[in-house]
């Protein structure tokens, strides 16, 4: 179903690439004066940076907004709340421009409790065109010829202060969005899939934070179902005792050990320092300081009578569990093809 893969894209230059000098707003008096000057807006481009690469609990880091000649990079941190920003985005007459929003808006509810208002998502435009590339970065190139430098991809959007490096590839993020949000409109209306494009976008609008249970995160890691029943008890103890250690710390649970780690421990149930250091990948600083702690979550887990030993729920029949929170039309529509990065 390629469409607009079967001819490549005109490459426009972006009118914005030369205009846009982005502005670094890290108070509450500078956003105001911002916003002010975009309140008259119909359009306004939005993303978003987390740090869930590096930090235990996500949140927004950064936010980047652009309109058809400015462009701001705001530091949250230093801002607080901004109400006038949550009336702007949640305001029905003002089109807001993501690429692959549905992490953003999820953000953006649970830090802010908003609920953005007719949404633009390019990703979920470039699925229902049919592109097999359809990451930010791929979508400039094959648009505008713009090449997005991507060293900054996990950086830890949560330091201060950020280098101009990071805030020049903050700000790309959306200073070409509304622009490529226009040539992706032409393109879904000559291919007379607007109408379907908007139920996709409309869909967006419902999007929430849903905290998971973290009783039963351990049956997420990979390699679960390949345990004992025994060996998933011990599994459970030692993700939960992951978790409280990296909340402790505020750092991703994979920076404090990794799940092959995990895994290993569960299956050999080591009861000594010594026997912990011998499965690969065990940090030595980390038995050291706490390998106490690890070896008492096997033992739980040990502990646990054999009537109640956890076991993976059927799957009912009919309802596969989905892979993706993805909108159902765009995903259909890309089904064989081979998703790309977001960026």
């Amino acid at each position: 179903m390629a469409m607009e893969s079967a001819r490549p894209a005109e490459r426009v230059p972006a009118k914005q690439a030369g205009s846009h000098h982005p502005l670094w707003i890290d108070t509450v008096e500078e956003l105001d004066r911002f916003l002010a000057s975009v309140a008259n807006v119909r359009e306004i481009a939005l993303d978003t940076e987390g740090a869930s690469f590096h930090r235990f609990v996500d949140r927004i880091y950064l936010l980047q907004l652009s309109t058809r000649d400015t462009t701001a990079v705001v530091d949250p941190l230093a801002v607080g709340r901004p109400e006038r920003l949550g009336k702007l985005l949640e305001d029905e007459r003002v089109e807001k421009v993501l690429h692959d929003a549905d992490y953003d808006l999820r953000l953006l509810h649970q830090d802010y409790g908003w609920h953005a208002r007719n949404v633009f998502d390019t990703r979920i435009a470039a699925q229902l065109l049919g592109l097999t590339s359809f990451g930010l970065a791929a979508l400039l190139d094959k648009y505008f010829g713009v090449r997005l430098d991507k060293k900054h991809q996990r950086a830890d959007w949560s330091i201060r202060p950020l280098t101009p490096g990071m805030l020049d590839y903050a700000a790309q993020d959306t200073m070409y969005l509304l622009e490529l949000r226009d040539r992706m409109r032409e393109a879904l209306e000559r291919a007379g899939r607007w109408e379907w494009a908007l139920e996709e976008f409309q869909r967006l609008e419902g999007l929430r934070w849903e905290d998971e249970d973290a009783s039963i995160a351990f049956f997420r890691v990979k390699g679960a179902r390949d345990l004992s029943r025994r060996e998933l008890a011990r599994l459970r103890e030692l993700v939960q005792w992951r978790d409280r250690v990296a909340a402790e710390m505020d750092r991703a649970t994979f920076r404090v050990v990794g799940n092959e780690v995990l895994l290993e421990s569960a299956r050999r149930a080591p009861s000594t320092i010594s026997e912990l250091l011998e499965i690969k990948g065990v940090p030595r600083a980390l038995a050291e300081r706490r390998g106490r702690e690890l070896l008492d979550a096997v033992k739980r887990g040990d502990a646990v009578a054999d009537a109640d030993l956890p076991k993976f729920p059927r799957a009912n029949a009919g309802s596969a569990r989905p892979t993706s929170r993805r909108t159902s039309r765009a995903s259909s529509v890309c089904a064989t093809t081979s998703p790309s990065a977001s960026r």
